[in-house]
């Protein structure tokens, strides 16, 4: 198959795990009560874990490897500080959609570096699209329950909308396989700004949101999601 045909394929299989989150959340309370919160706190930190892995497996390792350590650090902390702007930015402006934002703002610099990783070769861009879905799907279900609690949008318009989003991917996908792969310091950068961002706000909104007083279950959703990154990692590489 074309490269860009697979390209176009996993970046819309990623985002559509964000429909699938949203429709998810529209599940009605699993009983009994304890055991819905703990699913529901579970799965918010299975996507903190997913994260992380995608930080520590991908972004990371293939962002350094074009840059010195100043550069790399540089790029790194521009992409906290701008994800801690947008934070402080929909508070301000008092914005409903906080969750679906960081979704978004971590999305699409990834299908961009998925896009070049499939220019350039080897196995990173499929085991990026594992980890970009295994993310969105917990990132979209936080987000619908996010949306439907501060607006009167119900499940299945929101889980629309985010179809509609899932198609960035594609696009931002062709973008990077077809341009920015000609220029890998500037994928490179991309790599560590979206890894800078994704670290604020692992330890800023889904850490924080993932903990439930006297429960100790929930914190291993993160433990696996992290866990099965990096068995893809593994896979791949091997």
């Amino acid at each position: 198959m074309t490269d860009w045909l697979v390209v176009i394929g996993l970046t819309l299989m990623a985002g559509m795990a964000m429909p699938a989150g949203a429709l998810l959340a529209g599940v009605e309370r699993v009983r009994p009560k304890w055991l819905d919160q703990e699913l529901r706190h579970g799965i918010i930190a299975f996507g903190g874990g997913a994260l992380l892995s995608a930080v520590a497996l991908v972004l990371v390792p293939e962002g350094i490897a074009k840059f010195d350590a100043l550069a790399s650090a540089s790029c790194f902390i521009v992409g906290g500080l701008a994800f801690m702007w947008l934070d402080i930015a929909l508070y301000r402006n008092k914005t409903p959609a906080s969750q679906m934002a960081a979704m978004l703002s971590d999305f699409v610099p990834e299908s961009i570096a998925l896009g070049a990783a499939f220019a350039a070769g080897g196995n990173s861009g499929l085991l990026l699209a594992c980890l970009m879905a295994l993310q969105n799907l917990p990132e979209g279900f936080n987000a619908c329950r996010e949306l439907r609690a501060s607006t009167h949008y119900r499940t299945r318009r929101i889980a629309k909308g985010f179809a509609l989003m899932a198609l960035l991917g594609p696009l931002f996908g062709l973008l990077g396989f077809g341009w920015l792969s000609a220029y890998p310091e500037a994928v490179a950068a991309v790599m560590l700004f979206a890894a800078g961002g994704i670290c604020y706000s692992v330890f800023q909104d889904i850490a924080p949101q993932a903990k439930l007083e006297r429960k100790w279950a929930p914190p291993m959703g993160a433990v696996l999601g992290f866990v099965l990154g990096m068995v893809g990692h593994q896979l791949t590489m091997g």
